[in-house]
Parts: C-alpha cells; structure tokens; sequence
C-alpha cells in the first residue's frame, strides 16, 4: 500500500493552474453524444472520470465498466436508454453497492427495457436501448442531483419531451441549474417553475463550448491559504459567473479568513488571521465542499455545526463515516447528529498520527493533505485516488513548497 508524506513548506504560496470541471466536462460529453454531430467539447477534464465517459462514448457500449466514476454510471444509465441495441454497465466493487433504482423506476415508467443484472436497485444493469418514450416522472427532490440531471439530458430527445415533478426538498440544486444552462447552449428549449421541470421535444444544436476550472479543486487552495495567514495564492481559470455550485467556497471561507480577488483569468485568495470561532453552515448545495470545511475548521480551531450532508453517506464512500474516523487520527472528536449533519464542539483526543485512510475517494486525501501545515507531517494512504478528478495535484502541492515523498524520513 501507497502512502505519501506531506511536509509543510517554510513559505506557502504561487500560481496554481487548476484541473477543469469534471462536472461540465461530464455533462458536456453526453449532450454532444446527444447531437450526434462527431465534435467535442475543449478542454476536458483529464480526470478519471471523464476519460470513463470519453471511452464509452468511443466504444460500441455492448458493455460498459465506469469503474468508480458515479456521474458516469447516472449518465451513461439514461443515455443508453435512447442508443438501440443491447447494453451491459457495470461499475468497482463500491459502484455495485451505490443505488441507482430512483433512476432506473423514472426510466421504466418512461417504457425503458432495463434489468438488474444481481442485487435489485444496484448495478450493473441490462438495457435494451431504443424503446423509452417522454412523458411525466416524479421524483423525491433529496435524491441525487445526478439523477435529475440524467433525466433532463435525454429530455429533448424523448417523444412529447419530459416533465420532472421533485416532490419536497430538492438537494443539490446548482448541479441542476448546471445541467440546465448547459442544455439551453445546446437548444433545448426547459422551463423550471418551483418543484416541476418541463422539457420540450427538439433536437440538440452541437454548440463548440470549452470548460472552465474546476471551484472543488479550488477549495483545498483555500483551506491552505486559511491555514496559513499571509497567504497568497493565483488561482487560473476560475469564472466568477460560473454555474458550479461550488464557486460558493469563495463566500464559505471567508469568515475563515480568506478573501480573493476576481482577475481576468481566474482568481487570486489572500489569508488573514482573522476569523471567526463558530461556525454553521447548510451544505446542501455544496456537498463535495463538507470535506474540506470539517478538515479546515478543525484544524484552525473552529467549532462547527454543518448540516446538509445527508448525501455524503453515497457517494464513493460513506463519507460522514470517514471524516469521524480520520478526524479522531489527527486529535479530534466529531459527532453526527441525524442524517444530515456534522458537528465539533472542540473536543479532543490523543491523536494516532496513523495515515489517513483514503476509502478510494479522491477528495479525503486532498481535503487532508493541508493538515501537515498544522502538524508539520501528514501521512496519505492510495494518494493516487486523486487522479478521480484532480491528477495534478500532488505535483502542484510540491510547486507550492510542500516536500512530499514515500519514506517518511
């Protein structure tokens, strides 16, 4: 087994070009699929899941393996309902344990021939492309975003369109609006009016469109900066018109400390060391972002009561369960409250300084790597899980000052 040892760096600091939108790239690639015009959108993602969706989409899809790549599976799932013919999707280990029936039901009451291959309700799936039609689907608005936007992607493609009613709190909702104006580019012609999403039939228009930087990848920069005041970092390709839902960590971390400044080409955050002693905040619109804000306010001290959270027990690890684990690693005692939050009223314990375990999810490694600025040292175990939607970003720690090597010495 893999581990990294992160040593902090005497001065922080740089120019960081940060990965592109997995989440635009992703969504991208399918609304070009549904063009069928042969182009491709600029700048991709190099992440591991984009490259999933860039090879199935180049294969002949009789059967397709995502590997962990979620978004993939979602996706892929809705899309090869349109594709004739016979497919097979399957997924890891961890793939084969996420849900994926609140989609799979939409789609057979839309006349999908699909069928699960073992467990009932998980992949891999059977589907017998060609045979969906529109129609009407209703939906719990706390399911994955992901399923939503699966469903409105095919949306225009569908005889009579498509109308989405979510019934109740709609979690994640900027991914929606991302798969929204993404279509719009694209022609399609959508109206959201409070719970209901309406879709009309008509072709896609193929429209060359390239992806900006990636607001998740931004916020461990962040939590860097806010670790260590005085800190200047530039931030390229970031748009502060973005429809990323995580562009919202410029305005989470400032009560931490972090201010940025919205340049021409990107962004650049400057820390001070003053911050704030508490801390509440609703994730429900950023849920990949609780990670790094659980690490960060631990780390400066900062109590927390983070709610939201209630979709991080399905994504590529229950991650709630994991932050409570590797938390108490580095000295602190979190505690979960219900379904959907997370909190720290400043208890501590003996910390282990045992590695931090990974689970296989890109985004505990990085949202634990800026720990070594506080304790000198952190050790990563499989730091190569960030090659899921970061591939860079240890080769861009080390160009920020860190030292990081396999020894430990």
């Amino acid at each position: 087994m893999s581990t990294y040892f992160i040593k902090a760096p005497q001065t922080l600091g740089g120019v960081i070009t940060l990965p592109t939108s997995k989440s635009i790239s992703n969504r991208l690639l399918i609304l070009s699929a549904l063009c069928e015009s042969g182009s491709m959108p600029e700048n991709l993602s190099d992440s591991d899941d984009t490259r999933v969706m860039l090879d199935a989409l180049a294969s002949d899809m009789t059967r397709v393996d995502v590997g962990a790549a979620g978004t993939s599976m979602r996706f892929l799932t809705a899309f090869l309902t349109t594709r004739p013919g016979v497919h097979e999707i399957t997924g890891s280990e961890r793939m084969r344990k996420r849900p994926i029936g609140i989609l799979v039901n939409a789609l057979q009451t839309l006349g999908a021939e699909i069928e699960y291959a073992d467990e009932p309700g998980f992949p891999p799936l059977k589907i017998t492309g060609g045979k969906i039609n529109g129609g009407h689907v209703t939906l719990p608005g706390g399911v994955s975003s992901q399923y939503i936007s699966a469903l409105m992607m095919i949306g225009p493609t569908l005889r009579g369109g498509l109308s989405l009613t979510l019934e109740g709190q709609v979690v994640s909702v900027p991914y929606i609006k991302m798969t929204l104006k993404l279509m719009e580019m694209f022609g399609a012609e959508v109206s959201h009016t409070g719970g209901v999403i309406a879709i009309k039939e008509k072709p896609y228009t193929y429209r060359q469109t390239r992806v900006e930087a990636d607001w998740s990848a931004a916020s461990y920069w962040y939590a860097m900066a806010a670790l260590r005041p005085g800190t200047t970092f530039e931030l390229k390709g970031l748009e502060e018109a973005s429809s990323q839902g995580d562009s919202e960590v410029a305005q989470i971390a400032r009560p931490l400390g972090v201010e940025t400044i919205y340049t021409g080409d990107g962004v650049t955050i400057k820390s001070s060391a003053d911050h704030v002693g508490e801390y509440s905040y609703c994730f429900v619109n950023q849920p990949d972002l609780a990670q790094t804000f659980v690490v960060l306010c631990c780390l400066m001290g900062v109590r927390f009561n983070f709610t939201g959270l209630q979709s991080l027990r399905i994504k590529e690890t229950d991650r709630i369960a994991a932050l409570v684990a590797e938390t108490r690693k580095l000295g602190y005692v979190i505690e979960v409250e219900g379904d959907d939050c997370l909190r720290w009223d400043g208890r501590r314990c003996e910390p282990s300084h045992s590695p931090i375990a990974t689970y296989k999810d890109h985004r505990m490694a990085m949202a634990f790597a800026p720990a070594a600025l506080v304790s000198g040292c952190t050790a990563i175990s499989e730091p190569s899980v960030v090659s899921k939607s970061y591939p860079g970003f240890w080769d861009d720690l080390r160009s920020a000052g860190f030292t990081i090597d396999e020894t430990g010495k």
